[in-house]
């Protein structure tokens, strides 16, 4: 998981930048193809912003969920309806 954000908060920094991490040590990080090669701390300094806009990514769907179902309740619909509309909306 750590190495998906390190190449995350490395694309933040630079977002033309190509790179590859071996087992979760920063240490080992290879760029590739003359990428400039970015500082340790600078991308640790990244990695909080990284899990922030996931956790607020992550939290703006839990939000836009229950939206739906207040605005789908506000036009009268039950929660089965919700329900069955939610699995035929998958397909």
């Amino acid at each position: 998981m750590l190495i998906n954000k390190v190449l995350e908060a490395i694309k933040k920094i630079n977002p033309d930048a190509q790179a590859s991490i071996t087992d979760e040590d920063l240490n080992t990080i290879r760029w590739e193809n003359g990428t400039t090669p970015i500082s340790i701390a600078d991308i640790q300094a990244q990695i909080p912003v990284v899990e922030q806009e996931a956790a607020d990514a992550a939290a703006k769907k839990i939000a836009d969920k229950e939206s739906a179902n207040a605005k789908l309740k506000a036009l009268g619909l039950t929660d089965d309806e919700i329900e069955a509309f939610r699995s035929w909306a998958v397909y």
